[in-house]
């Protein structure tokens, strides 16, 4: 079987003798070609070059072709703020202030934003490289996207406006199946339905609000004669049960999520688990060796291969050195030498906590409002959580601080260590941990940094 044929195979729950590999290369792609982020989202040209040096060097079963779930946000009139080393984030929100649901005349088309860049780079990568490569179409969630149009409410509207957030639910679900009709015109062999913000909400909350609309999406990506997957980030342990009973093909989750578990749960609805390289401790910043023993590392613990696809745990960040994709690439796809290569192997801790002092937090003058993301810029779940604690600032003042800590380098890495932080992003309001992977409601984080003030009084 060709790479695309075995990642097929395992899609429809065969054996194979290779576990298939996908690199999330989203703006990473630009740096093998010399691009930066922002070209090589707005730029048909640009793109396609970068995509087949992804393909050319990291020898993928199956790849992307655009990562960027801001992407119908814009479509749908959200601003976006562009960087150079990174996907954009939104920082508009239609919504914000007038809570009406658009109405269908609004759902973006073959020619809305940037798509007629996406399209037209999509059918000519499946020209290159479709008989292959699988090719992933990715979409942003109908939760991720509503919280791009809505803000940081979306979290109190699940509360105090049910009704609301049904039909805003139900508004992105018909945006999502058009864009993937797109996207399957366009070629596309797997429908990703990336959606971060789930893992940031009860199972309550998603049996209650996303299960019928997840279930239909995938029923309708299903009726297309493709398969599907549906992406989440952060820790979405409490979550992938129900996920699986919204019945995608497979379900992709990051380092967050102790992938083990989450396989046995995905086997007994027989449901493809895919995952989950650490992005930035092993993938950024770690050394091709490292690389190489993270992979073989997942496939020990596993007490199957069947049913899986490796990847990376999100979009890889645009600075990922090559030679450790390629380390990646290698333990896949020549396991047996690279456990040669390995033996005798010792990982140094560069991350040691005793490199970092903490607050001293018994004499902290006024509240410390700490969060660990892996980047608020480009993550989407750590967006919001850095928005609502921006949003308590404005209103706080000078009574508190913020800081944000971002999992990007060594030092930070090192202050997570130490701190305990165990999921990203996470909120900690004087050294306590108040928020894992939870983003929470206005009144939630406005009552628990008034108990700080009144702490300190």
């Amino acid at each position: 079987m060709n790479p695309r044929e075995t990642l097929f195979a395992v899609l429809r729950h065969e054996a194979t003798d290779q576990v298939p590999w996908v690199p999330f290369a989203g703006v990473h792609a630009g740096l093998l070609a010399g691009y930066d982020a922002t070209e090589v989202l707005t730029d048909a040209d640009m793109l396609v070059r970068s995509l087949l040096e992804v393909n050319r060097l990291y020898k993928p079963h199956g790849q992307p072709v655009i990562f960027d779930l801001q992407l119908e946000a814009e479509c749908l009139g959200c601003e976006l703020r562009w960087v150079k080393n990174g996907p954009p984030s939104v920082i508009s929100h239609p919504l914000e202030n007038d809570p009406i649901v658009p109405c269908d005349c609004t759902i973006p088309d073959a020619g809305s934003g940037r798509l007629p860049v996406v399209l037209d780079a999509m059918r000519r990568m499946k020209a290159e490289v479709g008989e292959t490569t699988a090719l992933y179409g990715l979409i942003c969630g109908p939760f991720t996207l509503a919280s791009h149009l809505r803000g940081n409410d979306i979290f109190m509207d699940l509360y105090d406006d049910e009704d609301f957030v049904a039909n805003l639910l139900d508004y992105c679900c018909r945006v999502s199946e058009a864009v993937a009709r797109l996207y399957v015109d366009a070629g596309m062999d797997v429908i990703a339905v990336v959606d971060p913000l789930i893992s940031q909400i009860s199972a309550s909350h998603f049996e209650q609000f996303m299960s019928p609309v997840f279930g239909r999406l995938f029923d309708t990506i299903r009726s297309m004669d493709v398969f599907s997957s549906f992406f989440v980030c952060g820790d979405a342990t409490r979550n992938i049960e129900v996920m699986c009973q919204t019945r995608p093909d497979s379900i992709a989750v990051d380092e967050n999520v102790d992938l083990r578990a989450a396989k046995t749960i995905s086997d007994r609805y027989n449901i493809v688990m895919g995952g989950n390289i650490a992005l930035t401790s092993v993938m950024l910043l770690g050394t091709q060796q490292s690389n190489m023993k993270a992979v073989i590392d997942i496939f020990d613990q596993l007490d199957s291969r069947r049913n899986f696809i490796l990847s990376p745990g999100c979009d890889m960040p645009y600075d990922v050195p090559v030679e450790n994709v390629v380390g990646v690439a290698q333990a896949v796809l020549h396991e047996d030498e690279v456990r040669v290569i390995l033996r005798g192997y010792h990982e140094t801790d560069d991350n040691s906590s005793e490199s970092v002092d903490l607050p001293d937090y018994s004499r902290l003058k006024k509240p410390l409002v700490e969060v660990f993301t892996l980047d608020s810029a480009t993550c989407a779940a750590c967006t919001y959580m850095m928005g609502a604690a921006i949003a308590a600032k404005e209103v706080f003042g000078e009574q508190i601080n913020l800081i944000e800590y971002k999992a990007t380098t060594r030092e930070n890495l090192a202050r997570f260590k130490k701190i305990g932080v165990r999921n990203l992003p996470s909120m900690y309001i004087n050294g306590e941990l108040k928020y894992r992977s939870l983003i929470p409601s206005r009144q939630e984080l406005h009552a628990a940094i008034s108990e700080a003030i009144d702490a300190l009084r």
